[in-house]
């Protein structure tokens, strides 16, 4: 199906704008909990197979198969959890706390739904300690799914010929980034510091509680509920050939129109910008985006012709495998030169008139202030990212710093336990390349 034929369907934004569409009433009115019983009657093998067909990936980041994921668990395990990952931090990104503030009862179906594939009877919501609004509503959400016996009562699962019972535990965090990596959120999970682990074991394996554990974002389960209901194919049909269903992305900065849309997997950015978001203020001229969240390499003004999908913008090479010279593309191979990631889906905007080295030195600033501090390319080099990259900004440069730059997002990338050095180093080495110039004129001015 072409991105333009897909353009006004809604699947986890459907019951935005409806009146009390956080409430059970309201849910049930609109379809709620059919999707749930359609699939009780059939096996959690079924349910996989059909999540698989779907071509739905995690919309927390990593665009990872989500049925794939799902398979992973191992057929021995006794003990299965679900965990929701709805620690929404990276920065440009809000659309998690929109879903759960307006269809909280969308993601609990899709909870119970895929806890039944699972065999999970205890499932967790991990949401961010800062949103307040959102926990409440969620809570009370969950608390009328047990009241009217959605949750904590057997339910009779056809597919098994057995009960199928499951409770929820909503769980804040204390507002602590790291904590969005999947592992680092078990660990806070358990009460401990919320420090990344080494994988193996994955948490599929061993998550937690050293029990197998599927860790899904808001987003990504939200869409089970009608995948069941219309089924794989359908949903595979509306995205590419490898990225089925929508996405939502959460779109920033200079635009007319900034907000929270759920848009085909096809729509390239331009079209995104120019027309769904209403081009750029003022009449000024588009200088460059960042397609996923701050930790995401930006595309310049000539790369906007490219889905918003994830393997239009993905490369299986490491970005510390490039060598970042002046007139050298942004190119690791492959035949690529974009060499960023679609993300979280928050995109964000900038101008001609933007100063990307102030933008890229307050990214740092936020990394380095956010690193956990147990891996030691992380925890030093995210500050000197900021510490550098800042002083350029102000006008304070000193000869090399350019260069220096390049090579300590090099030192971390690839050689920490989890993601986070990377997400420092990936959108410095991305800006050192699209923008090089405008590094290298702060650097004159300083002189």
């Amino acid at each position: 199906m072409a991105w333009e034929d897909a353009r006004g369907i809604k699947i986890v934004t459907k019951n935005f704008g409806v009146a009390d569409s956080h409430k059970l009433g309201t849910y049930n009115s609109r379809g709620g909990w059919q999707s749930f019983r359609k699939a009780l009657a059939l096996t959690p093998a079924a349910l996989v197979d059909e999540v698989k067909k779907s071509n739905l990936r995690g919309r927390g980041g990593a665009g990872f198969p989500t049925g794939l994921k799902w398979s992973f668990i191992p057929k021995e395990a006794r003990t299965v959890y679900l965990v929701v990952n709805a620690d929404e931090s990276e920065p440009g990104t809000c659309k998690d706390r929109e879903l759960l503030a307006y269809d909280p009862h969308l993601l609990i179906e899709g909870m119970a739904i895929a806890s039944y594939a699972l065999g999970c009877k205890h499932a967790y919501i991990y949401i961010r300690g800062e949103m307040m609004r959102e926990a409440k509503i969620v809570q009370a959400a969950i608390d009328e799914a047990y009241a009217a016996g959605w949750l904590g009562k057997d339910h009779a699962a056809g597919g098994t010929g057995a009960a199928f019972k499951l409770n929820i535990t909503l769980h804040r965090g204390a507002g602590a980034y790291i904590c969005g990596e999947e592992t680092a959120l078990l660990n806070s999970l358990e009460g401990k510091r919320g420090w990344p682990r080494l994988k193996p074991p994955v948490p599929a394996v061993k998550g937690l509680f050293q029990q197998a554990t599927i860790v899904n974002n808001v987003e990504t389960l939200m869409n089970i509920p009608e995948i069941i209901e219309k089924g794989g194919e359908w949903f595979a049909k509306l995205g590419t050939p490898k990225s089925g269903g929508t996405r939502i992305v959460c779109v920033s900065g200079h635009v007319n129109r900034p907000g929270v849309y759920e848009l085909p997997m096809g729509i390239p950015f331009r079209d995104l910008i120019y027309d769904v978001c209403g081009g750029i203020p003022n009449g000024r001229k588009l200088k460059g985006l960042i397609p996923g969240g701050s930790s995401m390499p930006p595309l310049d003004a000539d790369e906007i012709d490219v889905p918003i999908e994830f393997d239009a913008l993905m490369t299986d090479a490491r970005i510390k495998d490039v060598e970042v010279k002046p007139g050298v593309p942004f190119d690791m191979g492959g035949g690529r030169k974009l060499k960023t990631m679609a993300g979280s889906g928050g995109v964000v905007v900038f101008d001609d008139h933007t100063d990307v080295v102030a933008l890229c030195g307050r990214i740092m600033k936020f990394y380095a202030h956010e690193s956990c501090g147990q891996c030691t390319p992380c925890r030093e080099g995210t500050g000197w990212l900021s510490r550098v990259c800042n002083r350029l900004a102000k006008g304070d440069g000193q000869p090399g710093d350019v260069d220096l730059l390049a090579n300590v997002a090099h030192g971390i990338a690839g050689n920490t336990i989890c993601p986070l050095g990377e997400a420092a180093a990936w959108p410095m080495l991305g800006f050192l390349t699209k923008f090089r110039a405008d590094f290298e004129a702060k650097l004159r001015k300083a002189a």
